[in-house]
């Protein structure tokens, strides 16, 4: 049996610069390696009350990454034995049909390895809430799109809590219930041509982020992460 599971991006849109939002379906990598966490930073400790457990970790997954992208990179390359061409098959969970194979991953440990670090991001109030109002409503409609029921987009939805400066994107995963498994798949990309969950992982233009994961009617799991260069708290 195979499992698609799909998970959406979209490009950092510019105040200065308005983008064309962009979004793709690619097929998400399943992983199982749950290793201890540095402490990262005391924003997201300061914030305990307003995260889940789930959306805790997450937030240190992606600054784990991105303060030490080298240190990340084994994290990923352990798993190439577990692919057979195309079929990436883990240990207790549902073998997966990949675009690239083993391929995508051990591209994504070049670039881990020759990836500088970069600022760490800092927890938002209203940016989490923002994110948590589009699990919301994919929990209700099922879909997997960043546009919500009532048209809003990513930036529209963290205006609702305060103003993002800057850049804003966002990143959507589908189907995964743990914290590594959501950053492992944003940074492998696996076809998605212009890698943009991992572009998104590893701007440097952004310096806050929100976080928020729930059940998704199709795919169990969701979880949204909304990345902006600044925000101003209502």
């Amino acid at each position: 049996m195979t499992l698609y599971s799909p998970s959406r991006w979209v490009s950092p849109r510019r105040k200065d610069k308005t983008l064309k939002s962009q979004w793709t379906i690619t097929i998400v990598l399943c992983w199982l390696l749950l290793l201890p966490v540095k402490g990262l930073t005391a924003s997201i400790d300061r914030n305990d009350t307003l995260l889940s457990p789930l959306e805790k970790r997450v937030a240190y997954e992606i600054n784990l990454a991105r303060e030490a992208p080298k240190d990340y990179a084994p994290f990923l390359e352990q798993y190439k034995k577990n692919y057979h061409e195309k079929l990436l098959n883990l240990p207790n969970e549902t073998p997966i049909i990949t675009k690239e194979g083993v391929e995508a991953l051990m591209e994504a440990v070049r670039f881990l390895r020759s990836t500088k670090p970069v600022p760490l991001l800092n927890l938002s109030k209203g940016m989490s809430r923002g994110a948590r109002d589009h699990v919301k409503d994919l929990e209700q409609l099922g879909g997997t799109q960043h546009r919500g029921s009532d048209r809003s987009q990513p930036w529209d939805r963290v205006n609702r809590y305060g103003t993002w400066q800057k850049v804003i994107g966002e990143n959507i995963s589908f189907g995964h219930n743990q914290a590594r498994n959501i950053v492992m798949s944003f940074i492998i990309d696996d076809g998605v041509p212009h890698r943009g969950h991992r572009k998104n992982i590893f701007n440097p233009d952004f310096r806050v982020m929100g976080v928020a994961c729930g059940e998704h009617p199709h795919y169990k799991t969701i979880c949204v992460i909304t990345f902006a260069g600044g925000y101003l708290e209502k």
